[in-house]
C-alpha cells in the first residue's frame, strides 16, 4: 500500500477521508484491531456517555455536524463518524480485527513493513507511509487504585471504560469515586433512576455549565445554510475557546473567581461551594468539565445526588469507609478513576535495524517523529476539541506526499541539528492520567519546529500553510 492508516476511530475515519478526496490515485487501508468503527465512541458505553467539547469542533471541517445538539452524546458521535464513513466510501477500506504490534522501516528500500495478527494469525503489509491514529490509551483497561477491602464488598464494583450492559442500577445507592469529565457526566446520568448518586472525590475540579444547544447556529442555518453557519459556529467556537484558555493562563485568578461565582449560582444556598468545587490548582491546569445546561447542579440541587470530599480509607462490605472517619452505604461502586495512557498504540518502531525508543524522540510540529521517516501520527489538543488538531494532521500529511510526489522523493525524516533545542515533556498537563505515562512519550522541543503547542491558531499557519521544507524535514530519493 501507499499507506497504511492504524485505528478506525474519529482520527482514522478523517484521515482516510483527506487521503481519498486529496490524492484519489493512491493506495491505502486501515487497520482495525477492534470489530466496529468508531474507537472511542465505539468503545465506551457508560450511561450518559457525551463530548467533553461542542459538535461544531469536535465534528470534521469537511462534513457538518446537523444535529441541533451541541454538545452530544456518545451514540449520535459514533452514528456521525460510521455516516462519514460510508458517504465516502472509507468503510470499505477498514480491515477489522487487524492490530498492529511493530513497524520496520527500510531506507535501503524506502519501506515500512509492517506485522500484527488477526484471528490470532500473523499478518502483515508493506507501506511507504505509515499513519498512525491510535488514541493515547489503552482499550484493554482503565486505571484502578488499589482500594483495601475491596474484595469483601458484596455489591458490584464498575470500572466506565467497561460499562456491563446487564447493570441494573435502578433504586440503587450508586457511589462514583472520582470527579474528573467521566464523573461528571455519570452522576447526572444515572440520578434519575437510581436511590441516590454520591460523587465522591479526593479534590474537586472545574465544572463549567454550557447550553446543550447553540441558538446562534439554528438562527445562521436558517440565513446562509448548513455548511456556512457550521463553519461560522465553529470559528466562533473556536475563537471564545482560545480567548477563554488565554485569559486562564494568564489571569488566574480572575478566571477562577469567574467559575466560583457561576457554580454558586446554580447551587442551593447555603451549598458549601469552597469545600466542593474550588480546586487546589489553576485552571486549565488540568481540562475543564462541562455540564450540559448545568445538570450536574440541577442533580445536587434537586436532592438526586451529592458531592463528597474525602479520601477512602478502605471498602466496607457495605459501602466505603473514609479517612475522616465517615461511612458511605453502597450497593454499586464506579470507579471513575482515570485512563491508562498507551504511546503509539504499543507498537514497536525500528528504522535500519534499530527499535526507536519514544521517550529519546522529539514531536516535530506535533505530527512526526525524529529520526523516524515516512510516519506520522495524530494526537489532539488537551484545551480543544481533539478534531481540530487530527484535521490539520491529516491536511499536513497530504500536502507532505504530494510536495514528495512532485519532486520524486521517497522518504523524509525530521532531523533536529539545533544545540538550542532542549526538551520538554509532550504535555503541560497536570492531571494524574497524563503524569503516571507521561516518561513513555515523545518529547517536545524548546523551539520552533520540535515545540508542540496547545494551540489551533498557531497550528493552522504553520500545518495548513508553513512551508514543508524549513530545514527539519530531510528528503532523499533512492538510488
Amino acid at each position: 500500500m501507499d499507506v497504511l492508516i492504524v485505528g478506525a476511530g474519529l482520527s482514522g475515519i478523517g484521515a482516510a477521508r483527506h487521503l481519498q478526496s486529496a490524492l484519489p490515485a493512491r493506495s491505502y487501508v486501515i487497520w482495525e484491531a477492534r470489530a466496529a468503527i468508531g474507537g472511542t465512541w465505539d468503545l465506551f458505553r457508560y450511561p450518559g456517555v457525551r463530548s467533553d467539547s461542542d459538535m461544531h469542533t469536535l465534528g470534521y471541517r469537511f462534513r457538518p455536524w446537523a444535529s441541533a445538539a451541541a454538545i452530544a452524546d456518545g451514540p449520535a458521535i459514533l452514528r456521525y463518524v460510521r455516516d462519514t464513513a460510508a458517504e465516502a466510501g472509507v468503510d470499505g477500506r477498514v480491515r477489522f480485527g487487524h492490530r498492529v504490534v511493530s513497524a520496520a522501516w527500510s531506507s535501503e528500500r524506502a519501506r515500512w513493513t509492517v506485522t500484527g495478527t488477526h484471528d490470532g494469525q500473523p499478518a502483515s503489509l508493506t507501506c511507504r507511509f505509515l499513519y498512525l491514529c491510535t488514541g493515547y490509551y489503552r482499550y484493554d483497561g482503565g486505571y484502578e487504585p488499589s482500594f483495601p477491602g475491596r474484595e469483601g464488598f458484596r455489591g458490584a464494583i464498575v470500572h466506565p471504560q467497561h460499562w456491563p450492559a446487564d447493570l441494573d442500577y435502578a433504586g440503587q445507592r450508586v457511589v462514583v469515586i472520582g470527579s474528573g469529565a467521566t464523573a461528571v457526566t455519570l452522576v447526572p446520568a444515572l440520578a434519575g433512576q437510581a436511590a441516590h448518586v454520591t460523587m465522591l472525590q479526593r479534590s474537586p475540579s472545574y465544572i463549567a455549565a454550557l447550553p446543550a444547544t447553540d441558538k446562534m447556529t439554528a438562527g445562521l442555518r436558517r440565513v446562509i445554510g448548513e455548511r456556512g453557519a457550521y463553519a461560522a459556529t465553529r470559528w466562533k467556537n473556536i475563537t471564545l475557546q482560545s480567548l477563554f484558555y488565554r485569559l486562564a493562563r494568564r489571569r488566574p485568578q480572575l478566571v477562577r473567581g469567574l467559575l466560583r461565582k457561576a457554580t454558586m449560582a446554580r447551587l442551593p444556598p447555603g451549598y458549601d461551594v469552597d469545600t466542593h468545587f474550588r480546586p487546589r490548582y489553576q485552571p486549565w491546569d488540568q481540562r475543564l468539565c462541562l455540564a450540559p445546561d448545568g445538570d450536574l447542579f440541577r442533580a445536587i440541587g434537586q436532592g438526586q445526588a451529592s458531592v463528597v470530599t474525602d479520601a477512602i480509607s478502605s471498602f466496607t462490605p457495605d459501602g466505603l469507609r473514609l479517612e475522616s472517619g465517615a461511612t458511605l452505604a453502597a450497593d454499586i461502586v464506579v470507579t471513575a478513576t482515570g485512563l491508562r495512557l498507551l504511546a503509539l498504540g504499543g507498537i514497536t518502531l525500528c528504522v535500519d535495524g534499530r527499535e526507536v525508543k519514544l521517550p529519546e524522540t522529539l514531536a516535530y510540529k506535533g505530527v512526526m517523529l525524529s529520526g523516524v521517516p515516512n510516519c506520522a501520527f495524530t494526537f489532539g489538543y488537551t484545551n480543544a476539541s481533539w478534531t481540530l488538531k487530527a484535521d490539520l494532521v491529516a491536511e499536513y500529511v497530504v500536502r507532505l506526499l504530494r510536495y514528495m510526489a512532485r519532486r520524486g522523493y521517497d522518504s523524509c525524516v525530521p532531523v533536529n541539528a539545533d544545540p538550542r533545542v532542549t526538551e520538554r515533556p509532550l504535555l503541560d498537563f497536570t492531571s494524574g492520567y497524563i503524569q503516571r505515562s507521561l516518561h513513555e512519550f515523545p518529547k517536545s522541543g524548546s523551539r520552533a519546529p520540535w515545540r508542540v503547542v496547545m494551540s489551533y491558531p498557531s497550528d493552522l499557519l504553520k500545518l495548513r500553510y508553513g512551508r514543508i521544507s524549513d530545514g527539519a524535514l530531510r528528503f532523499t530519493r533512492r538510488r
